[in-house]
């Protein structure tokens, strides 16, 4: 029972976006602002799919060599994730921090570039990169504090109304709870490889409450 539990929990970033597809599916009429993280649903179910296939049926399915790692996906999907919920925050247009909020994409345009150009390897197969997981979560949670600073001006008294307090809820969980293990996975995998096999079980947790919230959002009337 235990190995069918684990196993549910390492497919959970695959079937836990089920959750907000089907609410999509037949909530279609949404907010022009949620389209990035509309798009960020279903691109990320194809990649975490994928992901999970190299992990699991990798030699069982005999795929080519090239196709037995999927730490290139995660980077993918790191890139991928910053740049939906980033366009989402900018085009929800709080008029808060205005300047910076349109920085932070730039800044991680140049960290990427030059992470990626002098210090690791975009495309390598043996360790997916805890730096950039890093600090997508580091700049998604200043997205995030801005975001319930400009609720606190603002002082709007039914918060929970808003699609988009799902969105930056869910996101904020997701964020704080990971940020230590991408800080620190990269030190995990060499030192204590099953310690950082279970702190990526919590990272799923943190994922499938990311799914639900998602979905909430998708749900919530106007």
């Amino acid at each position: 029972m235990n190995h069918l539990l684990l196993k549910i929990l390492s497919w959970s970033e695959v079937w836990s976006l089920l959750i907000p597809i089907i609410v999509l599916l037949k909530h279609r009429n949404q907010p022009s602002y949620l389209k990035p993280i509309q798009i960020y649903v279903w691109v990320a179910f194809v990649l975490n799919i994928a992901a999970d296939i190299i992990a699991d049926f990798k030699y069982k399915w005999h795929l080519p060599t090239v196709l037995h790692s999927n730490t290139v996906i995660y980077n993918i999907h790191s890139v991928l994730r910053f740049s939906c919920f980033c366009a989402f925050f900018i085009a929800l247009k709080q008029p808060f921090f205005t300047r910076l909020k349109k920085l932070l994409p730039i800044f991680s345009l140049l960290f990427i570039v030059i992470n990626f150009t002098f210090f690791e390897y975009f495309f390598n197969p043996n360790q997916l990169s805890g730096t950039l997981l890093t600090v997508e979560a580091y700049l998604l949670l200043i997205f995030c504090i801005f975001y319930y600073l400009y609720l606190l001006k603002t002082e709007k008294k039914s918060p929970k109304r808003e699609k988009h307090f799902w969105v930056v809820t869910g996101l904020s969980i997701y964020v704080v709870i990971n940020f230590f293990i991408f800080l620190f996975y990269d030190s995990m995998i060499h030192s204590d490889p099953l310690l950082a096999r279970d702190m990526w079980r919590v990272h799923n947790i943190a994922y499938i409450v990311l799914s639900f919230f998602l979905a909430k959002a998708f749900y919530a009337a106007t």
